[in-house]
């Protein structure tokens, strides 16, 4: 799995209440805004956040989503990278999770990794069967 240092974050979020899930959100939202992201893009990373908490909070009970600011890309481009990861079930079939319409809740529409992927300008998961899952999204800022 992805090892992480919390130090090189600007935000660390523990996800273990469904409260979380609206928190991290608001977060990144603010974090996204700090950065003079478009609204349309702070909408989408905001969405992408809570649906990597959702899916914390849902299948692993509990786990972290780190936050910074980093430059992407030759032209160094600013950019937003997210990091979810959780010591949960893990996913078996990463294929099938990402391909979309895929759920092993009832109560879900199976959008998650497979919308936070169209949502986001880079996705990377690793996941182990009893070990967890890691998720790390990167979103550039558009020069306008």
């Amino acid at each position: 799995m992805i090892e992480v240092n919390p130090q090189d974050y600007d935000i660390v979020l523990k996800i273990k209440d469904e409260s979380d899930i609206a928190v991290s959100r608001q977060m990144a939202k603010n974090f996204a805004q700090k950065m003079d992201f478009s609204l349309a893009d702070v909408t989408k990373i905001a969405t992408a956040v809570s649906e990597l908490a959702r899916n914390i909070y849902r299948y692993a009970k509990e786990g972290y989503i780190f936050i910074r600011k980093k430059e992407a890309g030759p032209e160094k481009a600013i950019a937003i990278e997210i990091l979810a990861c959780d010591k949960g079930p893990g996913i078996e079939n990463v294929e099938l999770a990402v391909s979309g319409g895929y759920t092993t809740s009832e109560r879900s529409l199976g959008l998650g990794l497979a919308g936070i992927r169209r949502l986001m300008d880079s996705f990377h998961i690793e996941s182990k069967v009893g070990k967890g899952t890691a998720v790390i999204v990167e979103k550039r800022r558009r020069v306008f």
